[in-house]
């Protein structure tokens, strides 16, 4: 047997890569001759240009949606001085009267801002119920699909509404819905009364939510479909040898393999619970009446552009703010209570 024996290179070195940066400039620069001297290369710590030329590619396709949010998000945010002012336009923001909470006091005092605030809550309720699961299962149902050929053609019909204006859509709903649409005929022809769902108050939170469902259920797969696509085909494999059935794969592997997406998506939406579109509503709100059909965004263009109210209707989008982003906070803290990350980790 031969005496000759390996040097132990593992027992000499140190991590030099990611743990040499978190050593002090000495210890790091020490542990980086140690590598040296028994030959491990050493990858010095990239700056901020080479970051950036590195990435670059990655970095232009995010330019155009970090600028969207950066001139309609982030730049307009000193704008909320005007709840607290009584802002006139040809004064500005520094000439106009100071007020305080006045205008909070003011919105919270009319009755139509809280009647606005419950049809708000009603619509986002039913859509957060009835919207939100279809993506999900529209989703399964495609990643189901054997044919790729008909997977995509299913996708293209699903995908296609999306693409739609408000205005075309509504009009659809109205040649099929309205009171001289296709269903009403039809029931007529068959001897039943006609139903109105264009213009039935009760009916209207139903509507925008079969509409919203309608147009965008498709297009809110695309996630839920790259999600499914991450889970290792092995995990089915393996519970197949083991005698686990559809049911069983997909409550085990599908459905917690998708889960940090879908707690995600609905913090997002929790975040915009106070906000159901404005283009939608305001097309319709006419046809069955403020009562049903305003909500805080309309209730922001009537009150406060049209009738030149800008401190309370400031003060409107101002709580909308505050309350998405208390809610999102809240709702990430409970995803940490559970064991999931959220929209952010709690960096434990």
């Amino acid at each position: 047997m031969s005496s000759y024996s390996e040097p132990l290179v593992q027992s000499t070195t140190t991590p030099v890569d990611g743990a040499a940066d978190r050593q002090s400039p000495r210890s790091a620069s020490k542990a980086r001759r140690r590598a040296a001297a028994v030959g491990v290369p050493v990858h010095r710590k990239r700056s901020l240009w080479e970051r950036i030329k590195r990435d670059k590619v990655m970095l232009l396709l995010i330019a155009p949606g970090f600028l969207y949010f950066v001139v309609f998000h982030w730049l307009p945010l000193p704008g909320n001085i005007v709840a607290f002012e009584d802002y006139q336009p040809y004064l500005g923001f520094i000439d106009s009267a100071w007020v305080g909470f006045d205008n909070f006091v003011k919105i919270f005092a009319d009755p139509t801002f809280w009647q606005a605030l419950r049809n708000t809550l009603v619509i986002t309720g039913l859509q957060l119920v009835l919207f939100f699961p279809i993506p999900i299962v529209l989703a399964l149902l495609l990643n189901s699909i054997m044919s790729n050929r008909i997977r995509k053609f299913v996708q293209s019909v699903v995908y296609l509404p999306h693409f739609l204006g408000w205005v075309i859509i509504v009009s659809i709903f109205g040649q099929v819905l309205g009171a001289t649409g296709v269903v009403p005929h039809l029931m007529q022809a068959l001897g039943l009364q006609p139903f109105e769902a264009m213009t039935t108050p009760w009916f209207f939170p139903f509507l925008v939510s079969i509409q919203s469902a309608w147009k965008d259920a498709g297009w809110g797969t695309i996630i839920f479909l790259a999600a499914l696509m991450n889970i290792d085909q092995e995990l089915y494999e393996a519970a197949a040898v083991d005698g686990a059935g559809p049911w069983q794969r997909m409550k085990t592997i599908t459905i917690p393999g998708i889960m940090p997406v879908i707690i995600l998506l609905l913090i997002l939406n929790l975040g915009s619970i106070l906000s159901v579109g404005f283009e939608q509503i305001v097309l319709q709100r006419d046809n069955v009446g403020a009562g049903a059909g305003e909500v805080l965004d309309t209730w922001v263009y009537y009150h406060g552009i049209q009738n030149g109210q800008w401190g309370p209707a400031a003060a409107v989008g101002l709580v909308k703010g505050v309350v998405g982003l208390a809610l999102v906070l809240g709702a990430n803290k409970v995803a940490h209570l559970f064991g999931q990350e959220g929209v952010y980790s709690s960096g434990k």
